[in-house]
């Protein structure tokens, strides 16, 4: 993975432009850049996880999951977060009641405005968070899946090193990365282990609808929903013919209709059969007329 830092101070806030990466052993080179932005408060970091080498430690739960596999247009976001420790569990254990986030739950199953109101709460009270914004482009060189997983895996690698970085101890603090869905992504645990992070002490799990079973991976579709809206109301003002506000970039009839009306944007996933089919009767029309 090849990381260009794009902050002056990457301690605390986090902002990474990757370039390059390296899936399933093959060293590419990305078609755009993939952008990763969050942050880490050091200092409840060690509050919450405190180093203890004589006792043994709480593992740090990483929640993950993403938002936008489905729509024909923009990218695919995906976040993970870390929550203060007796925040972290499952939903049904009510382990945030009586907190800012009480009524944090899978994004799906909440109003765009309560979304809308956790998001800056999910960003101020989580340890540590990171968005990955995964373009079209992107999405198109290397397909929808390997894109999330890609995702998945940068905000889990990412995380995971600026954490360990500031919790270096000789003690092993183990890892719990709640993966939402039914796999979890090939993690480069080569480089971690050159980091000092051992394989060991990640214990990767795959748990499906796991936003509506756990706080860490709630917090994550919040961060990763929110950030793709926030893409979609910006293209939206820049093309407001293609009702982007409305359909956020799925197939609907509107969407499907302005494409037919006003043609394909840089934005859309070229790789998607809809997409690629009105590419091709637009290059067969035009051939025709040659």
């Amino acid at each position: 993975m090849s990381n260009t830092p794009c902050s002056a101070n990457p301690f605390t806030p986090i902002s990474i432009c990757i370039e390059q990466v390296d899936i399933n052993g093959q060293y590419i080179q990305l078609t755009a850049p993939i952008q990763l932005s969050g942050q880490l408060n050091i200092v409840e970091l060690l509050a919450q996880y405190p180093i203890n080498e004589e006792s043994e430690q709480a593992p740090i739960q990483i929640g993950v999951d993403e938002a936008g596999r489905g729509p024909l247009l923009g990218s695919v976001n995906v976040a993970a977060a870390i929550l203060p420790a007796t925040w972290s569990g499952l939903i049904e254990d009510a382990p945030l009641n009586g907190t800012v986030l009480s009524i944090l739950t899978d994004s799906k199953q909440l109003s765009e405005k309560k979304r809308d109101t956790l998001y800056p709460l999910v960003q101020q009270y989580a340890v540590g968070h990171v968005v990955a914004d995964i373009p079209a482009a992107v999405i198109d060189q290397i397909n929808i899946l390997q894109a999330t997983m890609l995702g998945m895996r940068l905000c889990t690698e990412v995380l995971l090193e600026i954490v360990a970085k500031h919790l270096n101890t000789s003690a092993e603090r183990q890892f719990e990365v709640l993966i939402d869905g039914n796999r979890c992504p090939d993690l480069d645990y080569a480089r971690l282990d050159k980091l000092g992070i051992k394989e060991s002490v990640i214990d990767c799990q795959a748990w499906v609808k796991g936003d509506a079973c756990h706080t860490s991976i709630a917090a994550a579709s919040i961060l990763a929903k929110v950030s793709r809206d926030k893409t979609m109301y910006a293209l939206d003002a820049e093309y407001p013919e293609y009702g982007i506000a409305k359909h956020k970039g799925y197939p609907t009839r509107v969407h499907m209709e302005a494409i037919e009306t006003y043609g394909v944007l840089t934005a859309h996933r070229r790789s998607f059969a809809p997409i690629r089919k009105t590419l091709e009767n637009v290059a067969h029309t035009e051939s025709d007329k040659k």
